[in-house]
């Protein structure tokens, strides 16, 4: 019984309630990307040669159809109509271009964004790759190389006239060598 009281209660309260607004806006919802992609495609007309060749063409022949022809004549001289068909023209477009625009400044601020990440990504692998280089360039210097096995070898080995002359030469001649490239790089 107190269960049917709750549930008329509940009836009681939504028909006191409004069910909603009746609005025009609510009648008039658009997809906005859909709109967007509207704008953009005229836009990008309005910006063509083919458009510019298309509208000089059509004021061409409407000021010459009210000037030259009298008998079709509807706009007479002042070209009203006509200045009313540009004014309404330019209010359409306006809004139109600046939404396009918005629209490709959104793409640019995404795209940079994204650069932006690359960028920095790029970044940490390069300096990853260098503190792997690094260590490893101290990993190789801890190396013996063969100029420092030859040395310690010629220190401790008595010296034979000929062939240390022949190392002597052979160690001035690497050192001019490495001198050279050393300049050249």
């Amino acid at each position: 019984m107190a269960e049917r009281a709750d549930a008329a209660r509940r009836a009681d309260l939504q028909l006191d309630q409004p069910s909603g607004t009746r609005s025009f806006g609510r009648f008039l919802r658009f997809n906005p990307d859909a709109i967007g992609h509207y704008a953009e495609v005229i836009a990008r007309f309005l910006g063509t040669g083919r458009y510019l060749a298309i509208q000089t063409i059509i004021v061409i022949v409407w000021i010459s159809i009210n000037v030259a022809w009298v008998a079709l004549r509807f706009d007479p001289y002042p070209f009203i109509l006509l200045n009313l068909a540009f004014s309404t023209q330019a209010a359409y477009a306006a809004p139109l271009i600046l939404l396009a625009q918005n629209r490709q400044a959104d793409r640019d601020k995404v795209q940079s964004e994204e650069d932006r990440a690359r960028a920095a990504q790029t970044r940490a692998d390069t300096e990853y790759l260098a503190r792997e280089l690094a260590s490893l360039r101290v990993a190789i210097g801890e190396l013996a190389t063969r100029d420092f096995i030859r040395g310690e070898l010629d220190r401790l080995a008595p010296p034979d006239d000929e062939a240390a002359a022949r190392r002597k030469k052979e160690r001035k001649r690497r050192r001019e060598q490495q001198a050279r490239e050393a300049a050249a790089d």
